[in-house]
């Protein structure tokens, strides 16, 4: 479970004070999918960010299963991140390690054996479907395929919370809709955060969090927020005039 408590975030460009997150205050349960979307800007990656403190809010509480990470040192921050999977736009592999090699990196500075390690790293690929990439290396992979190598590595913490951001601003519509059933079973008994420009992505969302300026302007399922004919629907209708031009 999360709660956000009155936050809010402020970046200075010199003497400009700039207010990326204003008065959010969110309730997300335990197990729940959560896409949030908005215009370039509107505070979208901000707010998932403060989620697991890679950016702290100015005020405010980021409340997780009962524990304000805001309160936290960094030593206690570290411990609780481990709980917390996060998987960004660019999937951070490293060029000179197969797929086997970079899931298992994480072990290997572990400490952990090296037979831990194939039990461990074979289970996770095969899971994301990469069973016969062990050896390929990410210059041979689609953009579709990085991503699962990065989900893979992400499920080495068997983390509680996953979090996307803009994960899948870089897969065509095909691995689009195999990523929406592949995120179905990853978020069994997860709670999941998706930042997302396609909206195509989060229809299956249990809310959907429609962001502007800094503050939450609309939240509710894909259908009630098709049918409240806002800003969300604008954004539907515009995404699909697009996608048949």
């Amino acid at each position: 479970m999360i709660e956000i408590k009155n936050v809010n975030k402020v970046f200075y460009q010199g003497s400009k004070e700039i207010l990326a997150l204003k008065d959010i205050n969110l309730h997300i349960a335990k197990g729940t999918i959560f896409g949030v979307i908005g215009s370039s800007g509107a505070g979208k990656s901000t707010l998932i960010r403060c989620v697991n403190m890679l950016e702290a809010p100015t005020s405010g509480s980021i409340i997780v299963d009962g524990i304000d990470l805001t309160k936290l040192s960094k030593k206690q921050l570290v411990e609780t991140r481990r709980n917390i999977g996060m998987i960004f736009q660019h999937f951070n592999l490293l060029s000179s390690r197969t797929v086997f090699d970079n899931v298992a990196l994480p072990l290997e500075l572990a400490g952990k054996d090296k037979s831990q390690i194939t039990t461990k790293v074979t289970e996770l690929l095969k899971l994301v479907g990469l069973a016969d990439k062990h050896e390929s290396y990410p210059s041979n992979l689609s953009g579709g395929q990085k991503q699962r190598v990065a989900i893979a590595r992400t499920l080495l913490k068997k983390p509680a919370i996953l979090i996307f951001d803009e994960a899948t601003s870089a897969l065509d519509s095909k691995t689009e809709r195999a990523f929406q059933e592949e995120l179905l079973n990853l978020a069994k008994n997860r709670t999941t955060l998706i930042v997302a420009h396609r909206l195509s992505t989060i229809i299956h969302a249990d809310q959907i969090l429609v962001m502007d300026h800094g503050q939450i302007v609309e939240r509710g399922t894909h259908a009630q927020l098709l049918a409240a004919n806002g800003k969300y629907a604008e954004m539907w209708q515009m995404q699909e005039r697009a996608a048949v031009d």
